[in-house]
């Protein structure tokens, strides 16, 4: 009961103004013991979805849950992720406490200064994502990497319930589908690191990232991971953004192009950026763009963006 209690503070954070999230609210605490209750006697079942779509800057479909079952996905969240995150390697960077885009892309900095010997070496950069990730996680396998560690059954049933809420892969807007992610893309993570032996190694989500002066093991490791995810966890890297380049050419990860001393806004980005601020230029607004600009070499965006707004 206290794990559902705190799990509804945390997600209705941001929520409270949602005619849903104020409908569950207006009787709390009977929802809260109506679904402990459920839960207890083994005869939750998860409601359906509501789908919609975003553009974040591609098109993405996502699919939202009824506020009592997205409070559930907080709870069990919380007593997963600590669990779970142990196991976790330091360089997967989403979804994760203490994490994120710019722990992200100054790590990518740290290794290019290492893996170059300060500059004085030619390195080669591999970057890749799956095809299609969420969709094609194959919820049967990713069952059972989380028995590998659960071995209590009643949470096994309920997570079960949560996985096959959805008819295939995983929903897009789940707080859970993140770990669940995090959970299944792990056994690469320890895949690459531990056989492929490779030293300099980062992902974000499906984004994946290698650094190395040998080009050709770069090439040997497409290939290796792409059998490696095929048979293993019924995945495939995206065919047309595989891709290797050297360091001074810029990699473009995480809407910035990446170099050994500094890093540019994408121009996709830039431009997304400036048509927003066009339409609304509110102070929360800018000081979001000014906290992500502000990572970056940016001088001539914070010139223009004054523009904008004096």
């Amino acid at each position: 009961m206290e794990n559902l209690h705190l799990s509804w503070k945390e997600f209705k954070k941001g929520k409270s103004k949602k005619e849903d999230v104020r409908l569950f609210k207006k009787d709390l605490q009977k929802n809260i013991f109506n679904l402990h209750d459920e839960l207890t006697n083994l005869n939750y079942r998860h409601a359906g979805y509501f789908s919609f779509y975003i553009k974040d800057p591609k098109l993405r479909h996502i699919h939202k849950a009824c506020v009592k079952d997205r409070v559930l996905h907080h709870a069990i969240f919380r007593i997963l992720y600590p669990i779970f995150d142990k196991m976790f390697i330091f360089d997967s960077y989403s979804c994760r406490t203490g994490k994120g885009t710019h722990r992200a892309i100054f790590r990518l900095r740290e290794f290019f200064r290492k893996a170059s010997k300060n500059n004085n070496k030619t390195c080669y950069v591999l970057k890749c994502d799956i095809k299609k990730f969420f969709n094609s996680i194959d919820q049967d396998i990713l069952l059972n990497l989380i028995e590998n560690k659960i071995k209590d059954d009643n949470v096994i049933w309920l997570i079960k319930i949560i996985i096959k809420s959805f008819p295939a892969g995983l929903p897009l807007g789940n707080i859970t589908s993140q770990l669940f992610a995090n959970i299944y893309l792990n056994e690469l993570d320890q895949y690459v690191k531990h056989d492929l032996k490779t030293k300099y190694y980062i992902r974000y989500c499906d984004d994946l990232i290698i650094i190395s002066s040998d080009k050709k093991f770069l090439g040997k490791s497409i290939l290796a991971i792409n059998d490696f995810l095929k048979n293993k966890l019924r995945l495939q890297l995206h065919p047309n953004k595989v891709f290797i380049k050297t360091l001074a050419s810029g990699i473009d990860f995480l809407g910035w192009v990446n170099f050994y001393n500094h890093r540019i806004l994408r121009k996709s980005t830039r431009k997304r950026m400036f048509r927003k601020l066009l339409i609304n230029s509110t102070p929360e607004t800018l000081n979001s763009y000014f906290g992500l600009i502000k990572h970056g070499n940016t001088y001539k965006i914070r010139k223009e963006i004054f523009k904008i707004i004096s």
